[in-house]
């Protein structure tokens, strides 16, 4: 099974599409959704509140504050 490049979702075989660039880079995508953030937006996949990859940041960057915090005391 293949990730989503934009979201991070895993897609079944048979479903999603695939971008090829013409430098040879290829992108697979689950959904319109994803296509047009991703090519027609340009849009980084970290900043994008729905996307796996933005909620697996933001927890870790959480656990780090409070691993900080926990030193202090």
């Amino acid at each position: 099974m293949v990730e989503c490049n934009f979201c991070g979702t895993t897609i079944k075989l048979g479903q999603g599409k695939i971008y090829a660039k013409k430098d040879g880079t290829s992108y697979h995508l689950c959904s319109n959704k994803c296509e047009k953030n991703l090519i027609e937006l340009k849009r980084k996949p970290v900043k994008t509140k729905w996307t796996n990859v933005h909620h697996k940041l933001k927890a870790a960057t959480k656990s780090a504050a409070t691993e900080k915090k926990g030193d202090k005391e």
